[in-house]
């Protein structure tokens, strides 16, 4: 065993003695996973008023909530529905929360599903505009991994400061909006409204 000692900053000695902080970070855990179940019932209810979307089969599997400690060394919790992933393709809606950045909703097609509703966001960007107030808080994802959900440049860019053509091009497409954690009071809203609203994009253009 080395003789280097290993020792604690001031702050991370005083944390280390004290299980309140930790044991307040598990309820606040708790307390996402138990209102993204709340969320998951709603996302269930909207969906099924979506009848273009009645013989797609990814509405049938259940919603799956799923919790973890390191997303960029971070804990967060995530729903996802419709969860439908292969390697070919892809419609998954999550829903994420990630402890001291923000609460997020990530549409992410690929494959048939991005053949079958790219055209349909195409013309809804092409109807509404990218600089709107309905769309300009819109993120597009630029990144390689569909799987990455921080907004960096490398990640996303604002919808208004992508210049292609047509997302169908895309090897998938990703789009996404954020809202902050000091808003907590209106997640729940943010998400339920979002979530519709890529629905809509997806199947009313």
């Amino acid at each position: 065993m080395s003789e280097a000692k290993v020792t604690l900053s001031p702050k991370e000695h005083e944390l280390v003695i004290n299980a309140d902080w930790i044991l307040t970070k598990n309820l606040i855990i708790q307390k996402v996973y138990d209102l993204f179940g709340q969320v998951a019932a709603v996302y269930q209810s909207d969906a099924a008023k979506f009848t273009s979307f009645n013989e797609t089969p990814v509405f049938g599997i259940a919603p799956k909530i799923s919790r973890g400690e390191q997303y960029q060394q971070l804990p967060y919790v995530m729903l996802d529905f419709p969860r439908f992933f292969t390697e070919e393709d892809i419609f998954a809606i999550r829903s994420f929360f990630w402890w001291g950045n923000h609460c997020s909703i990530h549409l992410v097609i690929k494959g048939a599903y991005l053949a079958k509703y790219g055209p349909s966001i195409d013309r809804y960007f092409n109807l509404i505009g990218k600089n709107t107030n309905e769309t300009k808080d819109w993120f597009i994802g630029v990144g390689a991994d569909p799987w990455q959900h921080h907004f960096d440049q490398s990640n996303y860019i604002a919808i208004d400061h992508w210049n292609g053509e047509t997302v169908t091009q895309l090897p998938f497409l990703k789009l996404a909006k954020k809202i902050p954690l000091q808003e907590w009071d209106d997640i729940d809203r943010f998400l339920i409204i979002h979530f519709n609203r890529a629905l809509s994009m997806l199947s009313e253009y």
